[in-house]
Protein backbone atom coordinates (compact mmCIF):
# COMPACT_ATOMS: atom_id res chain seq x y z
CA UNK A 1 0.00 0.00 0.00
CA UNK A 2 1.50 3.33 -1.13
CA UNK A 3 0.90 6.32 0.83
CA UNK A 4 0.38 10.44 -0.79
CA UNK A 5 2.75 12.52 0.02
CA UNK A 6 1.83 15.16 3.00
CA UNK A 7 0.68 18.62 1.76
CA UNK A 8 2.75 21.27 1.82
CA UNK A 9 1.27 23.54 4.54
CA UNK A 10 1.73 20.00 6.56
CA UNK A 11 6.09 19.66 5.52
CA UNK A 12 6.19 23.74 6.40
CA UNK A 13 4.63 23.42 9.72
CA UNK A 14 6.58 20.30 10.96
CA UNK A 15 10.14 21.81 9.61
CA UNK A 16 9.55 24.98 11.47
CA UNK A 17 8.01 23.29 14.42
CA UNK A 18 11.14 21.90 14.53
CA UNK A 19 13.14 24.45 14.72
CA UNK A 20 10.84 26.53 17.08
CA UNK A 21 10.73 23.90 19.47
CA UNK A 22 14.56 23.33 20.09
CA UNK A 23 16.61 24.40 22.86
CA UNK A 24 19.04 26.60 20.84
CA UNK A 25 16.27 28.17 19.42
CA UNK A 26 14.82 29.18 22.69
CA UNK A 27 17.96 30.17 23.84
CA UNK A 28 18.81 32.38 21.20
CA UNK A 29 15.61 34.48 21.57
CA UNK A 30 16.00 34.60 25.24
CA UNK A 31 19.32 36.16 24.23
CA UNK A 32 18.06 38.95 22.05
CA UNK A 33 15.26 39.73 24.91
CA UNK A 34 18.15 40.13 27.03
CA UNK A 35 19.88 42.07 24.57
CA UNK A 36 17.23 44.37 23.74
CA UNK A 37 16.98 45.21 27.84
CA UNK A 38 20.49 45.87 27.87
CA UNK A 39 19.72 48.29 24.79
CA UNK A 40 16.95 49.94 26.95
CA UNK A 41 19.10 50.71 29.70
CA UNK A 42 22.16 51.87 27.54
CA UNK A 43 19.82 54.70 26.28
CA UNK A 44 19.32 56.01 30.06
CA UNK A 45 23.10 57.55 29.86
CA UNK A 46 22.58 60.11 27.50
CA UNK A 47 26.07 60.64 27.19
CA UNK A 48 26.48 56.97 26.19
CA UNK A 49 23.07 57.22 23.87
CA UNK A 50 24.00 60.72 22.54
CA UNK A 51 27.61 59.47 21.32
CA UNK A 52 26.05 55.78 19.96
CA UNK A 53 22.60 57.15 18.63
CA UNK A 54 23.35 55.67 15.13
CA UNK A 55 24.45 52.01 16.42
CA UNK A 56 21.85 51.98 19.26
CA UNK A 57 19.16 52.93 16.37
CA UNK A 58 20.41 49.89 14.16
CA UNK A 59 20.75 47.60 17.06
CA UNK A 60 17.20 48.36 17.94
CA UNK A 61 16.40 47.74 14.49
CA UNK A 62 18.01 44.72 14.42
CA UNK A 63 16.14 43.10 17.45
CA UNK A 64 12.72 44.04 15.97
CA UNK A 65 13.40 42.02 12.94
CA UNK A 66 14.39 38.95 15.27
CA UNK A 67 11.39 39.01 16.70
CA UNK A 68 9.77 39.36 13.99
CA UNK A 69 11.29 36.47 12.20
CA UNK A 70 10.72 34.73 15.42
CA UNK A 71 6.46 35.28 14.84
CA UNK A 72 7.07 34.24 11.41
CA UNK A 73 8.46 31.15 12.60
CA UNK A 74 6.38 30.25 15.31
CA UNK A 75 2.79 31.28 12.92
CA UNK A 76 4.43 29.13 10.34
CA UNK A 77 4.77 26.11 12.91
CA UNK A 78 1.33 26.36 13.26
CA UNK A 79 0.16 26.07 9.98
CA UNK A 80 -1.39 22.66 10.02
CA UNK A 81 -3.50 23.56 13.00
CA UNK A 82 -4.07 27.25 13.44
CA UNK A 83 -6.63 27.40 15.98
CA UNK A 84 -3.49 25.81 18.65
CA UNK A 85 -1.33 29.34 17.97
CA UNK A 86 -4.33 31.19 19.27
CA UNK A 87 -5.21 29.10 22.31
CA UNK A 88 -1.91 29.48 23.84
CA UNK A 89 -1.89 33.24 25.53
CA UNK A 90 1.84 33.45 25.75
CA UNK A 91 1.94 33.06 21.49
CA UNK A 92 -0.68 36.09 22.03
CA UNK A 93 0.85 38.08 24.17
CA UNK A 94 4.03 37.89 21.93
CA UNK A 95 2.26 38.98 18.56
CA UNK A 96 0.59 41.76 20.13
CA UNK A 97 4.12 43.30 21.29
CA UNK A 98 5.86 42.56 18.29
CA UNK A 99 3.00 43.95 15.83
CA UNK A 100 2.49 47.36 18.10
CA UNK A 101 6.04 48.56 16.46
CA UNK A 102 4.17 48.29 13.52
CA UNK A 103 1.06 50.58 14.28
CA UNK A 104 1.22 53.60 12.40
CA UNK A 105 0.69 55.69 15.67
CA UNK A 106 2.47 53.29 18.11
CA UNK A 107 5.73 53.63 15.75
CA UNK A 108 5.60 57.68 15.89
CA UNK A 109 4.98 58.09 19.74
CA UNK A 110 8.43 57.42 21.23
CA UNK A 111 7.00 57.41 24.81
CA UNK A 112 4.77 54.19 23.90
CA UNK A 113 7.00 52.63 21.95
CA UNK A 114 9.56 52.87 24.58
CA UNK A 115 7.11 51.43 27.04
CA UNK A 116 6.39 48.62 24.90
CA UNK A 117 9.91 47.48 24.22
CA UNK A 118 10.51 47.57 27.86
CA UNK A 119 7.07 44.85 27.70
CA UNK A 120 9.60 42.77 25.44
CA UNK A 121 10.99 41.78 28.86
CA UNK A 122 8.24 40.26 29.72
CA UNK A 123 8.60 37.43 27.32
CA UNK A 124 11.63 35.81 29.03
CA UNK A 125 8.98 34.12 31.27
CA UNK A 126 8.16 32.23 28.19
CA UNK A 127 11.31 30.67 28.73
CA UNK A 128 11.96 30.06 32.44
CA UNK A 129 9.47 27.93 33.32
CA UNK A 130 9.68 29.22 36.90
CA UNK A 131 9.18 32.85 35.82
CA UNK A 132 6.52 31.51 33.66
CA UNK A 133 4.82 29.85 36.81
CA UNK A 134 5.22 32.81 39.04
CA UNK A 135 3.10 34.84 36.23
CA UNK A 136 0.39 32.19 36.22
CA UNK A 137 0.17 32.15 40.11
CA UNK A 138 -0.31 36.08 40.42
CA UNK A 139 -3.06 35.95 37.66
CA UNK A 140 -4.40 33.08 39.82
CA UNK A 141 -4.03 34.58 42.99
CA UNK A 142 -6.19 37.90 41.49
CA UNK A 143 -9.70 36.65 43.13
CA UNK A 144 -8.31 35.85 46.42
CA UNK A 145 -6.44 39.09 46.46
CA UNK A 146 -9.03 41.05 45.61
CA UNK A 147 -10.76 40.19 48.53
CA UNK A 148 -7.96 40.45 50.97
CA UNK A 149 -7.60 44.47 49.82
CA UNK A 150 -11.43 44.80 50.08
CA UNK A 151 -11.52 42.87 54.03
CA UNK A 152 -8.29 45.26 54.63
CA UNK A 153 -10.21 48.51 53.32
CA UNK A 154 -12.65 47.53 55.80
CA UNK A 155 -10.31 47.09 58.45
CA UNK A 156 -8.46 50.19 57.71
CA UNK A 157 -10.92 52.53 57.44
CA UNK A 158 -13.30 51.50 61.02
CA UNK A 159 -9.74 52.04 62.93
CA UNK A 160 -9.05 54.77 60.73
CA UNK A 161 -12.99 56.36 61.98
CA UNK A 162 -12.02 55.26 65.96
CA UNK A 163 -8.37 56.82 65.48
CA UNK A 164 -9.84 59.95 64.24
CA UNK A 165 -12.02 59.88 67.36
CA UNK A 166 -9.98 58.90 69.88
CA UNK A 167 -6.65 60.90 68.69
CA UNK A 168 -7.90 63.28 65.83
CA UNK A 169 -7.92 66.51 68.47
CA UNK A 170 -4.76 65.40 70.21
CA UNK A 171 -2.49 64.58 67.37
CA UNK A 172 -3.94 65.92 64.28
CA UNK A 173 -0.65 65.15 62.14
CA UNK A 174 -1.58 61.73 62.13
CA UNK A 175 -5.33 61.57 62.75
CA UNK A 176 -6.36 64.60 61.71
CA UNK A 177 -8.91 63.95 58.87
CA UNK A 178 -9.50 60.56 57.89
CA UNK A 179 -7.27 60.62 55.10
CA UNK A 180 -4.43 61.09 57.78
CA UNK A 181 -5.74 58.64 59.86
CA UNK A 182 -5.74 56.24 56.50
CA UNK A 183 -2.52 57.01 55.55
CA UNK A 184 -0.65 56.67 59.20
CA UNK A 185 -2.51 53.18 59.86
CA UNK A 186 -1.34 51.99 56.32
CA UNK A 187 2.37 52.85 57.13
CA UNK A 188 1.61 51.02 60.13
CA UNK A 189 0.62 48.55 58.65
CA UNK A 190 5.10 47.45 57.42
CA UNK A 191 5.38 48.49 61.35
CA UNK A 192 7.21 52.19 60.64
CA UNK A 193 7.12 54.47 62.74
CA UNK A 194 4.98 52.03 65.27
CA UNK A 195 7.70 53.21 68.64
CA UNK A 196 6.90 57.06 67.85
CA UNK A 197 2.85 56.28 67.18
CA UNK A 198 3.07 54.04 70.28
CA UNK A 199 4.62 56.56 72.37
CA UNK A 200 2.34 59.42 71.10
CA UNK A 201 -0.60 57.03 71.90
CA UNK A 202 0.71 56.77 75.66
CA UNK A 203 0.93 60.66 76.05
CA UNK A 204 -2.94 60.71 74.98
CA UNK A 205 -3.89 57.77 77.16
CA UNK A 206 -2.99 54.34 77.63
CA UNK A 207 -6.26 52.48 75.71
CA UNK A 208 -4.01 53.49 73.15
CA UNK A 209 -2.23 50.39 73.59
CA UNK A 210 -4.96 48.26 73.27
CA UNK A 211 -6.01 50.17 69.77
CA UNK A 212 -2.37 49.62 68.51
CA UNK A 213 -1.82 46.48 69.71
CA UNK A 214 -4.69 45.28 68.17
CA UNK A 215 -4.68 47.28 64.53
CA UNK A 216 -0.78 45.65 64.53
CA UNK A 217 -1.78 42.01 65.22
CA UNK A 218 -4.97 42.15 62.94
CA UNK A 219 -3.44 44.04 60.12
CA UNK A 220 0.24 43.21 59.91
CA UNK A 221 -0.07 39.64 61.01
CA UNK A 222 -3.25 38.16 59.98
CA UNK A 223 -3.80 40.09 57.01
CA UNK A 224 -0.23 39.14 55.94
CA UNK A 225 -0.21 36.34 56.49
CA UNK A 226 -3.87 35.51 54.93
CA UNK A 227 -2.45 37.20 51.92
CA UNK A 228 0.83 34.74 51.54
CA UNK A 229 -1.33 31.46 51.93
CA UNK A 230 -3.20 32.86 48.74
CA UNK A 231 -0.46 33.18 46.73
CA UNK A 232 1.38 30.02 47.78
CA UNK A 233 -2.34 28.00 46.79
CA UNK A 234 -2.04 30.31 43.70
CA UNK A 235 1.47 28.96 43.12
CA UNK A 236 0.58 25.42 43.62
CA UNK A 237 -2.28 25.61 41.32
CA UNK A 238 -0.29 27.48 38.64
CA UNK A 239 2.48 24.50 38.86
CA UNK A 240 -0.13 21.61 38.48
CA UNK A 241 -1.65 23.89 35.29
CA UNK A 242 2.08 24.38 33.57
CA UNK A 243 2.37 20.72 34.28
CA UNK A 244 -1.15 19.52 32.44
CA UNK A 245 -0.28 22.01 29.68
CA UNK A 246 2.73 20.54 29.45
CA UNK A 247 1.50 16.74 29.06
CA UNK A 248 -1.46 17.69 27.05
CA UNK A 249 0.62 19.77 24.47
CA UNK A 250 2.91 16.53 24.04
CA UNK A 251 0.06 14.03 23.62
CA UNK A 252 -1.92 16.43 20.85
CA UNK A 253 1.86 16.59 18.92
CA UNK A 254 1.66 12.78 18.93
CA UNK A 255 -1.60 11.89 18.32
CA UNK A 256 -1.22 14.60 15.69
CA UNK A 257 1.84 13.04 13.99
CA UNK A 258 0.61 9.54 14.93
CA UNK A 259 -2.97 10.31 12.95
CA UNK A 260 -1.41 11.47 9.73
CA UNK A 261 0.51 8.10 9.35
CA UNK A 262 -2.90 6.64 8.21
CA UNK A 263 -3.83 5.55 4.63
CA UNK A 264 -3.43 8.95 2.06
CA UNK A 265 -0.82 10.90 4.71
CA UNK A 266 2.34 9.81 5.37
CA UNK A 267 4.04 10.11 8.88
CA UNK A 268 5.31 13.45 9.95
CA UNK A 269 7.95 13.05 12.57
CA UNK A 270 9.71 16.45 13.76
CA UNK A 271 14.05 16.18 12.67
CA UNK A 272 15.78 15.85 15.92
CA UNK A 273 12.98 14.62 17.93
CA UNK A 274 12.79 10.35 17.93
CA UNK A 275 9.56 10.05 20.59
CA UNK A 276 6.92 10.93 17.86
CA UNK A 277 8.33 9.03 15.35
CA UNK A 278 8.80 5.92 17.52
CA UNK A 279 5.23 6.31 18.48
CA UNK A 280 4.03 6.21 15.11
CA UNK A 281 6.24 3.14 14.35
CA UNK A 282 4.59 1.39 17.18
CA UNK A 283 1.23 2.11 16.34
CA UNK A 284 2.06 1.12 12.32
CA UNK A 285 3.31 -2.42 13.82
CA UNK A 286 0.88 -2.83 15.80
CA UNK A 287 -2.08 -2.48 12.96
CA UNK A 288 -0.02 -4.62 11.03
CA UNK A 289 -0.68 -7.76 13.79
CA UNK A 290 -3.60 -6.95 14.12
CA UNK A 291 -4.00 -7.63 10.18
CA UNK A 292 -2.35 -10.72 10.38
CA UNK A 293 -4.32 -11.82 13.16
CA UNK A 294 -7.63 -11.16 11.56
CA UNK A 295 -6.49 -13.01 8.23
CA UNK A 296 -5.54 -15.80 10.11
CA UNK A 297 -8.86 -15.96 12.42
CA UNK A 298 -11.23 -15.81 9.46
CA UNK A 299 -8.90 -18.55 7.69
CA UNK A 300 -9.09 -20.78 10.60
CA UNK A 301 -12.35 -22.28 10.11
CA UNK A 302 -12.38 -22.91 6.70
CA UNK A 303 -9.12 -24.73 6.85
CA UNK A 304 -10.37 -27.25 9.78
CA UNK A 305 -13.30 -28.10 7.99
CA UNK A 306 -10.76 -28.98 4.96
CA UNK A 307 -8.94 -31.17 6.96
CA UNK A 308 -12.29 -32.61 8.22
CA UNK A 309 -13.21 -33.80 4.50
CA UNK A 310 -9.95 -34.87 3.80
CA UNK A 311 -10.35 -37.19 6.54
CA UNK A 312 -13.82 -38.17 5.95
CA UNK A 313 -12.76 -39.43 1.90
CA UNK A 314 -9.73 -41.18 3.51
Amino acid sequence: MTTAPAPARVRIAATCRALTDSPAFSLTVLAAILLNAVLLGAETYRGFATEHAVRLHWAEHGCLAFFTLEMLLRLAAHADRPKEFWRDGWNVFDLIVVACAYIPFVRENATVLRLLRMVRVLRTARFLPQLRILFIAVSRSLPGTVSFLFVGAVVLYVYAMVGWVCFGSHDPAHFGSLGRALLTLFLLMTLEGLQDAIYNGLAISRLSLFYYGSYVLLASFVLVNVLIGVVLNSLDEARELDNAALDNAALADAALDAGKTGPGAAPVTRPGEGHPGELAARIADMRQALDTLERSLSAGPSTTRDRERMTTIA
